[in-house]
């Protein structure tokens, strides 16, 4: 269903292709209009002509009549368009009785496959898992409820030097037989030990090798405890998934290991192409336009100099894997920022080697750090990285405490709820709302507080739409009704609510939660203008029914943007 200013664009676009086919209008929201179209400047140059004369062209030829109230040429050629009320009623009841509420599923549908989370087994998940998790959870909603199919990975680390090191460990210590009652709290502490070792005690070290080449090749007691560890820590990352409530599920892990067998493949098939070179004992490919400070060109290490794989080898895999037998014709990775030249090169060694056709598309979505108010990354009281449920845990009791402090009529259960959905709402908005590639600061205080830009001002406001209908003991019209926009408040809560399939659509194109976010907090604000200046439950009742019917539609886009988001939004607070 086209919203507001796509049918704007679609009649400007008509009239400037009158003059040149394809020029683009450059529409965009104005504070002088609703919108300013300026791409008569541009075309101008194009076609050697005044550009003012250019804008009293489009304008003659565009049909704007039946939309807009008021089309103005300005300065050197701006076009100011300001649209109907009556068009802007009309587009408004279209949205409220649409299930989508306007946001258009996507015309060619890709086969997206998003890494995202990417925990390493044996190991409790850290608040450097935090915005991989979230962000990736957030892609996936926004880019599924566009018309995408969706491929969740969790590329876990469960192979490798790692887990030579915690087997040998655990076989010096005599513990190979109560293996199975492991925490993951015991793992954390039991990796450590073992890490200890392996850096300060080369025959230990040695020993852990030679079990990575047991691990390998199959050995039946090594792969026993393999297993093991492998599972207690699936065990403590489900538990944190289901806290922060993302999609993730155990179908979605398709860890190291997966890739192994691929490994020798992969080293085959790129010397078949000619595209591996030994250097220095290691074989490696050179893309092209990749080089090092000195200039000279920078290696892609795909198998080092002592026949182990590493990282390289195991993504090359992984994309031969997602575009061959699973289908991805987009692949994302969410990943930090510090691996940005590492994805680069590999994306380019991938599409000499074929395994990312033209038709695919990779993308690494890079984001910042966490930091903590001391403007350093976030660590835990004893000094070590933030464990993530303890994190979580500690978001829900704040919010806990703050309800306490608040009037409320909700029953212990449902206030239970709630202050699991403002500890966890908070944490996640902070992170989402951020734009990604900056790092943030984690502030209890600002994340939770119930003003400004945050997930609790949102889950209030939604909650608050919804009381509305509560008290009066009303339901919402029935969706479809051309509401009145009588007041400026009106208007300005009916333009705002028809913003937000593009809001949707520009999420997905710049793979930033931080747009939506911004689009929430901001259609809040003109709601609490909107319900500031203009009493809902007035006698009259078609002003009644209109204003009800500007709040549900709020409410319910509220629900759906946040939901997109990863977020709940209670009825109540």
């Amino acid at each position: 269903m086209p919203d507001a200013s796509r049918v704007l664009q679609q009649r400007l676009q008509a009239a400037f292709d009158t003059i040149a086919p394809g020029a683009d209008p450059v529409l965009r929201p104005s504070d002088r209009a609703d919108f300013q179209a300026n791409g008569a400047l541009a075309l101008a140059k194009q076609v050697g002509r005044p550009p003012r004369q250019l804008a009293d062209e489009v304008v003659a030829a565009a049909t704007l009549d039946d939309i807009c109230a008021e089309v103005e040429v300005s300065g050197p050629g701006f076009i100011n368009l300001t649209l109907s009320d009556a068009f802007v009623a009309g587009q408004v009841a279209a949205v409220a009785a649409d299930p989508r509420l306007g946001v258009p599923r996507v015309e060619s549908p890709q086969t997206v496959v998003i890494d995202y989370s990417s925990p390493n087994v044996a190991k409790e998940m850290h608040v450097g898992h935090l915005r991989s998790t979230v962000i990736g959870d957030a892609l996936a909603r926004v880019l599924g409820y566009l018309g995408h199919g969706v491929l969740r990975e969790n590329h876990v680390g469960d192979w490798g030097t790692p887990f030579g090191m915690l087997i040998e460990h655990l076989i010096d210590v005599g513990g190979s037989a109560e293996a199975e009652s492991f925490s993951v709290r015991d793992l954390n502490d039991f990796y450590s030990q073992a890490r200890l070792l392996f850096d300060t005690d080369p025959v230990f070290a040695d020993r852990c090798r030679g079990r990575v080449v047991l691990l390998q090749s199959g050995d039946p007691e090594t792969l026993r405890l393999w297993e093991i560890f492998v599972a207690e820590s699936l065990r403590h990352n489900k538990q944190v998934y289901d806290l922060l409530g993302v999609l993730l599920t155990d179908d979605d892990v398709v860890g190291e290991s997966f890739y192994n067998p691929l490994l020798p493949v992969v080293v085959e098939e790129l010397e078949a192409q000619g595209l591996l070179v030994e250097n220095d004992g290691a074989q490696c490919v050179f893309p092209p336009g990749f080089e090092n400070r000195n200039g000279d060109p920078l290696p892609l290490i795909v198998r080092k100099s002592d026949q182990g794989y590493g990282y390289p080898a195991t993504d090359l895999a992984c994309i031969r894997d997602r575009t061959g037998r699973r289908g991805g014709t987009m692949l994302i990775y969410v990943v930090g920022l510090e691996q940005a030249l590492h994805f680069r090169m590999v994306f380019a060694v991938a599409a000499l080697a074929g395994y990312l056709p033209d038709a695919a598309v990779a993308v690494h979505v890079g984001f910042g750090m966490v930091l903590g108010t001391d403007g350093k990354k976030l660590a835990s009281r004893a000094g070590g990285s933030e464990k993530l449920v303890d994190l979580l845990a500690e978001g829900v009791e704040r919010a806990t405490a703050s309800m306490a402090a608040r009037p409320s009529d909700l029953s212990p259960d449902v206030r239970a709820h709630v202050a699991r959905a403002l500890g966890i709402g908070a944490v996640k908005y902070a992170d989402l709302s951020t734009e990604r590639v900056r790092d943030y600061i984690f502030d209890w205080d600002r994340m939770l507080a119930f003003e400004g830009n945050t997930g609790p001002y949102l889950q209030y406001a939604h909650a608050r739409v919804r009381s509305i209908f509560r008290r009066a003991g009303m339901s919402p019209p029935p969706p479809g009704a051309v509401p009145r926009l009588d007041e400026p408040p009106e208007r300005a809560l009916a333009m705002m609510l028809l913003g937000f399939g593009e809001a949707v659509e520009s999420t997905a194109e710049a793979y930033s939660p931080a747009k939506l976010c911004t689009y929430l907090f901001d259609l809040a604000s003109t709601f609490t203008t909107f319900y500031e200046a203009c009493r809902v439950l007035v006698d009259d009742p078609a002003v009644r029914t209109s204003r009800l019917a500007l709040c549900d539609l709020t409410a319910r886009v509220l629900e759906c943007g946040l939901s997109l988001l990863g977020m709940e939004a209670p009825d109540q607070m």
